[in-house]
């Protein structure tokens, strides 16, 4: 089984492993690395150490960053750069995090998984508007 580690900036994984928990359940071999402030310069270690002990329990290991860039991403991809079969997807969204977990078995494979959160997770992304209210013509009839 592959693995997840959720990472970023402040709450973000907190709140994002809370969203994925009231949808989808608890989950197996999903855990979070919470980037905040107080904890920066321990940071780094802690998560090293939480990709390194699941790559060696499961096949590979996802993680899940915010954005590209920021410490939990930089963290992340010198991590992935050590230790085999491990990669990266930033701009991690809720849309994108309940489809893989749900598409998750046994036998998937992590490029699988890369490449299904990268296309949820774009289509995660959409801009909605309702046509509500009345028209003109429909107040003129009265």
């Amino acid at each position: 089984m592959i693995g997840f580690i959720l990472t970023g900036h402040g709450h973000f994984s907190n709140g994002l492993k809370s969203a994925v928990d009231m949808v989808a359940g608890p989950q197996q071999s999903f855990e979070i690395v919470p980037f905040e402030e107080a904890a920066a310069g321990e940071y780094a270690s802690k998560l090293r150490d939480a990709i390194t002990a699941m790559r060696g329990e499961c096949d590979g290991v996802l993680v899940f960053v915010d954005l590209v860039g920021g410490t939990p991403f930089n963290q992340s991809m010198m991590v992935s750069n050590d230790v085999d079969n491990v990669a990266v997807v930033a701009g991690t969204n809720l849309p994108m995090l309940i489809d893989i977990v749900m598409a998750r078995s046994d036998s998937s494979t992590l490029s699988d998984l890369v490449a299904e959160a990268v296309e949820v997770g774009k289509e995660g992304v959409c801009h909605m508007s309702l046509q509500g209210g009345s028209s003109d013509d429909e107040d003129d009839e009265m």
